[in-house]
């Protein structure tokens, strides 16, 4: 179980890094380099943006239920 969380864990912070990197900052971000600087002006965020977000928070989550995972079973070993 401890390796599972273990693998769980290197791969969600290596796509969390990737994610947070493709997210569009104030002067653009590596997310204009793929077509996410073609945004509307009329709209706040694109739905490629929302999906992102909701991926994001996702892996994020995934994140940090392997750390708390991983914790217990440390504690409790």
């Amino acid at each position: 179980m401890v390796m599972f969380l273990q693998i769980l864990l290197a791969i969600s912070s290596v796509l969390m890094i990737l994610l947070i990197l493709l997210h569009r900052a104030k002067g653009g971000g590596l997310s204009s380099l793929f077509g996410g600087g073609m945004q509307s002006s009329l709209s706040g965020s694109t739905v490629v943006e929302k999906n992102l977000d909701r991926i994001t928070i996702f892996i994020c989550a995934v994140w940090v239920i392997s750390i708390l995972g991983i914790a217990l079973e440390i504690k409790y070993l």
